[in-house]
């Protein structure tokens, strides 16, 4: 597995800790659960980069999913399904990463920490999401 994609699952794993010790300061949690999993600096540097984009554009980034997640308020998804999203959403806010690999990571994040429906969920979402801001 290539160190991006790593560091993205490393992201997605402090994210899922914040939300489960109820929205806790995100950055150290980041580093308790990084310092648990003996969590290399390369993959450190590079999941923190888009833990501080979740942390800085949450705001933002909750407001645009709620308005793609019409049938389902952002509260009632589950916790891996928010987490993937709000990740994956920062990524292409963040722009440095092509949107179709951006979306395609959180896909298989959803994949692999969720089931087959939250990574079909979640494709549909960051899809319109990518579309809405003009990136695909």
């Amino acid at each position: 597995m290539r160190i991006e994609s790593r560091a993205r699952a490393r992201a997605l794993q402090a994210l899922y800790a914040c939300e489960m010790r109820g929205g806790e300061n995100l950055d150290r949690v980041a580093t308790q659960v990084w310092d648990d999993l003996a969590v290399t600096p390369e993959e450190r540097r590079l999941a923190g980069v888009l833990v501080r984009e979740v942390a800085n554009a949450g705001t933002e980034l909750d407001s645009r999913l709620a308005d793609l997640t019409t049938n389902w308020r952002l509260e009632r998804l589950g916790a891996i399904e928010r987490s993937v999203l709000r990740l994956g959403a920062a990524e292409l806010m963040k722009g440095d990463t092509p949107p179709r690999v951006a979306i395609q990571e959180a896909v298989r994040l959803a994949e692999r920490f969720g089931t087959s429906a939250s990574a079909k969920f979640v494709n549909g979402v960051l899809d319109a999401f990518a579309r809405q801001a003009g990136m695909i």
